[in-house]
């Protein structure tokens, strides 16, 4: 009985959080497209995970979906954060040796940028 106690818990808290997305969405809804319609998703998803707090047991599924989406979508952003990251580092490596050469080539005291 705590057990599922807890579990009502945490889906208001998780619903309550996807849900309060919706300020963000209608800030970004003109500028960022993509992000509008993914805050959307998770506003609709917290509206659902409210409703299954009544009955965890009987929305087993719809509580898979949100932890193994969450899962899915973290491990997917972390791949492309790093890749991000990883290009940037070498687009700021490649600056760093031009700008490196043109002080070599003009002297320490005129850059070239």
């Amino acid at each position: 009985m705590k057990r599922e106690r807890v579990l009502k818990v945490v889906l208001v808290v998780l619903g309550l959080l996807f849900c309060a997305g919706v300020y963000p969405l209608v800030l970004m809804a003109k500028e960022e497209p993509a992000l509008a319609m993914m805050m959307s998703l998770y506003f609709t998803l917290g509206i659902f995970l409210l409703l299954a707090a009544r009955n965890p047991s009987a929305n087993r599924s719809l509580i898979g979906f949100t932890a193994w989406s969450s899962f899915a979508h973290a491990a997917v952003m972390a791949v492309q954060g790093s890749l991000l990251d990883r290009s940037q580092g070498i687009d700021q490596l490649g600056r760093a040796y031009h700008h490196w050469r043109s002080l070599d080539r003009a002297g320490s005291d005129q850059a070239i940028y």
